[in-house]
């Protein structure tokens, strides 16, 4: 995969897009940084828009550290087997993505600060390898500053996110504009 051109989303980011984030445990609201993580912006606006994250599962929950989903092989699975680990019809959870690469952002974006509650794109070894695996940090988290992109800030729902255990379904997430 890292041998090959990484995806350049099409999607314009003007810079007010708000996620609205509607789980099975209540809506997430976040601000997205178009500023500082353009390219993570876009990408998740993109998938967000195409329904990709619709009906997906949350597949990690680690306790004082994060709440992860967006991997499209726990769409088909129940909730009880993603809890668990067990792989689905499509692969093990936490091992999907959307076919492609996006580069990294967190050297480049001055507001990259993994406080309580920051969305964050998941990836694994190599730095341009996030694609559609995002977490929320479960406090703040700044060891991972240096090496993870952080794209967006909640505003409403951190109780949601303190809530949200694996197995918990992202119903759908709605981009929408913050009133000026």
């Amino acid at each position: 995969m890292f041998g090959r051109k990484l995806y350049e989303p099409a999607y314009t980011v003007t810079g007010d897009e708000v996620a609205v984030i509607e789980t099975s445990r209540g809506t997430i609201r976040v601000e997205l940084d178009g500023e500082g993580a353009p390219i993570h912006v876009a990408n998740f606006c993109e998938l967000a828009t195409s329904g990709f994250y619709d009906g997906i599962k949350f597949h990690r929950y680690v306790p004082g550290f994060v709440i992860q989903g967006g991997d499209p092989n726990t769409r088909n699975m129940t909730p009880e087997d993603v809890a668990a680990g067990r792989p689905g019809p499509d692969g093990r959870p936490g091992t999907g993505g959307p076919g492609y690469c996006i580069k990294a952002e967190f050297a480049t974006n001055p507001r990259n600060s993994h406080v309580d509650g920051a969305l964050a794109m998941a990836r694994s070894q190599h730095p341009d390898s996030a694609g559609s695996q995002f977490y929320f940090c479960l406090g703040p988290q700044h060891g991972l500053d240096s090496g993870y992109t952080v794209f967006g800030t909640t505003v409403e729902g951190l109780d949601v996110i303190s809530s949200l255990r694996a197995g918990d379904e992202i119903v759908h997430v709605e981009i929408v504009h913050k009133e000026h």
